[in-house]
């Protein structure tokens, strides 16, 4: 009676082990597929969607009356690999109406539409015969806390770049993502048409969606996920300690050092090297995240910009004894730093 309930014991914790892996397995395959010819293939958050035939292939069409909620493509549990799909925009706004449009392809997304990061694509900039408006032909953003208008200021230029597009055409889109860098990549090219390298959203993986704006229509068809094996990051690190840094930028290359402290989501501390020696520095902590700023001093034997006091701001995420992000001082330089905490 021993031996069978031992050995009934041992078939059951390995079924119940299979099962979990299969069930693990069906939750998240490693490739996943949507034609996206039918309207059950998406779970509806505060948008409305139709089958539809569009431009020569069956499609959904998605349109909304406010700016929230996004399409969930059920099933999807995406943290790094591949997001692939084909992508059209019909702007029904009443001609002369400014609108460029909007349409993109959410990932790392909360259910409720909480939370998510976006690439999305504006056809009607592309066109336009206003170079800076050009600019603005593909962007990322992360709701609710990076959105298009706070990047914009802070850090011009960084997340958005022209592209050529065709309103009421289909693109192909892929994403391109591993740990907290992410690439847009458009119409079969081998180049990334924009670059991110610090992806600002708090969720590490999540769904991925299909975005729409109002006053127009968009049009999603043939999405393919591919998951791969992820990078092993978490949030949290803390900033404290003393940190080698090295800044490349625009104006040069520079070593600096930068000690700091924190207290709750605030960060105090000193910066030394270029720019000025025991700099008081301070900023915020936010899940391993963080924002600094100072009053540096830019030198009188360097020929960009005028010398003398300026503000510099850095941006990143730390990664256990790493950290890395942008920085710009303001009207001198802009550029990449990293950095590595000293035992």
């Amino acid at each position: 009676m021993c031996y069978l309930t031992r050995a009934g014991s041992l078939f059951l914790g390995a079924l119940a082990m299979l099962l979990a892996l299969a069930s693990y397995a069906q939750a998240a395959p490693k490739v996943q597929t949507f034609a996206l010819s039918e309207t059950k293939e998406v779970v509806l958050q505060n948008v409305k969607a139709e089958a539809v035939e569009y431009k020569g292939r069956k499609a959904l069409r998605l349109t909304k009356e406010s700016e929230d909620g996004f399409a969930l493509l059920p099933g999807t549990d995406f943290q790094d690999g591949t997001v692939e799909a084909d992508i059209a925009l019909k702007v029904t706004v009443p001609p002369g109406v400014r609108m460029p449009g909007f349409v993109g392809i959410a990932f790392r997304a909360r259910p409720d539409a909480s939370r998510y990061e976006l690439f999305y694509l504006r056809p009607g900039n592309s066109q336009s015969e206003d170079q800076a408006m050009r600019n603005h032909s593909v962007q990322y953003s992360s709701e609710p806390n990076f959105n298009w208008y706070r990047l914009r200021r802070e850090w011009p230029f960084i997340y958005e770049a022209y592209a050529e597009l065709q309103p009421e055409s289909w693109t192909k889109v892929k994403i391109e993502v591993m740990g907290r860098s992410a690439k847009l990549y458009l119409n079969g090219s081998e180049r990334p048409s924009l670059v991110v390298d610090d992806l600002k959203g708090e969720d590490l993986r999540g769904a991925v969606a299909l975005w729409s704006y109002p006053r127009e229509e968009a049009y999603f068809s043939n999405v393919r996920i591919t998951n791969a094996d992820p990078l092993p990051l978490k949030n949290g690190a803390d900033a404290k300690g003393t940190w080698d840094l090295k800044y490349s930028s625009d104006a040069g290359t520079f070593d600096c050092s930068m000690q700091l402290n924190r207290d709750g989501d605030q960060l105090t501390g000193t910066w030394s090297g270029v720019l000025g020696d025991n700099r008081p520095i301070t900023g915020t902590w936010r899940d391993g995240y963080l924002e600094l700023s100072f009053t540096a001093d830019w030198p009188k034997d360097w020929p960009q910009g005028a010398p003398g006091n300026t503000t510099a701001r850095l941006a990143g995420w730390i990664d256990g004894a790493s950290a890395k992000g942008r920085m710009k001082v303001e009207g001198r330089a802009d550029g990449q730093w990293t950095a590595t905490r000293k035992p």
